[in-house]
């Protein structure tokens, strides 16, 4: 072989950078090209040596090769046309040709910055080096560039081809081999071969086949959707819980077009990310054409379920997208997409947007129920809770629960909450139906068939009042534990005042409201207040709150539980919260009346001598005309614990329901 400029390279450095350093971003998609390359020059296998933290890349294929002249023809000359200049088919397995723009071959100077291209055919072998600075020169100073011919290994084989990339571009090629292998299973669907297949194909990485082994998308797949056979063995889904074939995969009968493959959904969308591969995510439908990509990431052009889009993955085939019968190339340079305006691409994304539509909506009825049963095996009594439904409530039980079992959270720890919350919300629900069906018995059914509405009505009522009475020992509880602790006063006073009932059973449901709250704070900064809020706090006394319920306007004073007070103080007080909350009423043009006045202490009050008074009558007297009472922290502690003693003491005869709460609440 002669050694005087064998090899011509003529190209742009706009064509150079476009459709090769910038083109791709990831190694896989380069890597595509050259395993395309192999596919359309007949090989059966094609080679990947691939390492971690090596210094090359090496790929070669057992295929036809390539002379020197036909280096020079096809290798080194860029958009070269194979179909126009090879025909549509290879000569050995008759394979549809993969390539078409002629473009694939300068993908690789986005991962190298040396080249090594090796080919032999027909007793003939040649290689060559291309520099990528040396190519940017020379095209910079408008000369044709010569690769460097260079030596041909020793183990280099009489038929085939072989490249070599170096000075590798670290961000591109810093993937594992892993996560190499599931891009490259998930880009080419060549993997069905069978061993013997004269005509098979095989990629391998590092000595090993890609198989559908490599698929990691497959085996996450909870439910799969096939077009038009059951293609994929279940072997190669074992987590699959139901699979669909869509019979109806026809785009244009007229003309033969249709689409294959698949998509299915996983468990959790946070198993469509690779913790090997934060470039890639499963989560995209790669649509194929000529066994390879020709568009990834065709989801955002659908309109469809976003919730189900987010669980999605899938490999479509639509061979009609890349045809031999003279239609337009519509596949971008970089094969990530199509040109979104040609009728073909119109026509996929309708009828992809008709297979999710109708997909979602199987999912939304299936996987509810798939969750219900995964439930039960964790939380069986709620399984038993829907069981015990009466026949006319079970289904609705059993989709609300499956609803909930199927929702997708960031902390699965809310779930038993939200199954509580969910069977409360059901029982009050199914209270008011069974009032609707008294009512349609008004025409006079026997007693026998209202019965057991009222039995039922009743157990509903008993089951609720279960739960409040033990929200309510909640509060009691945590009282106890503050006023033991001598609590911060205005966490105490938090919690007083969202369990008003702790003071007065009949305050139940008290509630604020902004605007008096507003009107108090103004007249309290004024004259009726001689002390500001910070002397008042320094004091040990806390700043009043109003809350009001059954019509009641109500102010309430909590003291520090150590605070030592007299009666004339409270007395003094209480008169000007009266006048303060009286004037605000009439300003909001109400009747005065109604006001009541509440001391919350630690300690008896001081009086003074009383002789053979009472202290309580003292304390009613001198807070009678202001309607004023004082109450102690341990005797609303004592009351309400002697309350609810009964429920205390009789937790073993709590109902059913009561025993299902305390299971999702942790407790059993």
């Amino acid at each position: 072989m002669s050694m005087a400029e064998p090899f011509t390279f003529s190209v742009d450095l706009a064509v150079v950078e476009s459709l090769g350093i910038n083109l791709y971003s990831n190694a896989a998609a380069v890597l595509s090209e050259l395993v395309a390359n192999a596919w359309d020059a007949d090989a059966n296998k094609v080679s990947i040596d691939w390492s971690d933290n090596g210094d090359e890349i090496r790929i070669e294929d057992d295929g036809v090769g390539m002379t020197r002249e036909e280096l020079n023809e096809r290798y080194l000359t860029v958009a070269y046309k194979k179909r126009d200049r090879e025909g549509k088919i290879s000569p050995r397995h008759n394979r549809p040709f993969m390539g078409r723009k002629g473009i694939g071959k300068l993908s690789v100077f986005s991962l190298a910055g040396e080249v090594e291209v090796y080919s032999a055919k027909g007793g003939e072998s040649n290689g060559f080096r291309i520099k990528l600075n040396e190519l940017k020169q020379s095209i910079a100073e408008k000369k044709r560039y010569h690769p460097s011919p260079v030596e041909i290994p020793e183990d280099f084989p009489a038929e085939g081809t072989r490249i070599v990339l170096r000075q590798l571009n670290r961000k591109r090629t810093g993937v594992s081999v892993t996560a190499l292998r599931r891009r490259i299973a998930r880009r080419f669907d060549v993997l069905g071969y069978a061993g013997d297949d004269p005509a098979r194909f095989v990629i391998e990485i590092d000595g090993r086949p890609v198989t559908y082994a490599d698929r990691e998308d497959l085996k996450r797949l909870e439910y799969i959707w096939q077009l038009g056979i059951d293609e994929i063995a279940a072997s190669d889904t074992p987590n699959a819980k139901r699979r669909w074939v869509i019979a109806d995969n026809v785009v244009d009968s007229s003309r033969g077009w249709k689409l294959e493959g698949w998509f299915g959904t996983v468990r959790k969308p946070d198993e469509l990310n690779d913790p090997e591969d934060v470039q890639e995510s499963l989560r995209n439908i790669i649509i194929l054409a000529r066994r390879r990509p020709i568009q990834e990431g065709i989801l955002d052009q659908l309109d469809f379920n976003k919730i189900f889009g987010s669980y999605v993955t899938g490999q479509i085939r639509a061979e009609f997208l890349d045809l031999d019968d003279g239609s337009d190339d519509i596949a971008t340079s970089d094969r990530q997409r199509l040109i979104e305006d040609d009728e073909r691409v119109k026509l996929l994304v309708a009828k992809l947007r008709e297979f999710f539509n109708s997909a979602a909506q199987q999912w939304s009825d299936e996987r509810p129920k798939q969750k219900f049963l995964e439930l039960t095996d964790r939380y069986p009594v709620v399984r038993e809770w829907v069981e015990g439904r009466p026949d006319s409530q079970r289904t609705a039980a059993q989709k609300l629960i499956s609803t909930v079992a199927a929702l997708q959270l960031d902390d699965e720890e809310q779930r038993p909450q939200l199954y509580k919350s969910s069977i409360l919300a059901f029982e009050r629900m199914a209270l008011d139906a069974t009032t609707q069906e008294l009512e349609k018995f008004a025409d006079g059914l026997y007693a026998v068939d209202i019965l057991p509405l009222l039995a039922n009505a009743r157990s509903y009522e008993d089951a609720l009042y279960v739960q409040i009475l033990r929200s309510r020992l909640e509060a009691i509880e945590k009282l106890e534990h503050m006023i033991n602790k001598d609590e911060l006063e205005k966490v105490l006073q938090k919690h007083l005042f969202e369990n008003m009932w702790l003071l007065d059973p009949s305050w139940e449901g008290a509630t604020g409201d902004a605007d008096m709250e507003i009107g108090l704070s103004r007249i309290r900064k004024g004259i009726l207040f001689s002390k500001s809020e910070e002397e008042n706090q320094k004091q040990g006394r806390i700043d009043i709150q109003y809350r009001t319920a059954a019509g009641v306007h109500m102010i309430v004073e909590l003291k520090k539980y150590g605070r030592k007070t007299t009666v004339d103080e409270l007395r003094e007080q209480g008169a000007k919260y009266h006048e303060a909350l009286s004037e605000v009423i009439r300003k909001r043009g109400e009747v005065v009346k109604n006001i009541s006045l509440v001391f919350v202490l630690g300690q008896e009050p001081d009086a003074g001598y009383l002789g053979d008074r009472d202290l309580a009558d003292v304390i009613e007297r001198q807070l009678e005309h202001i309607n004023g009472r004082v109450l102690y922290y341990d005797e609303l502690l004592a009351t309400a614990q002697k309350r609810y003693k009964d429920y205390r003491d009789k937790k073993s005869d709590t109902t059913k329901l009561d025993a299902l709460l305390r299971v999702l609440d942790g407790e059993d």
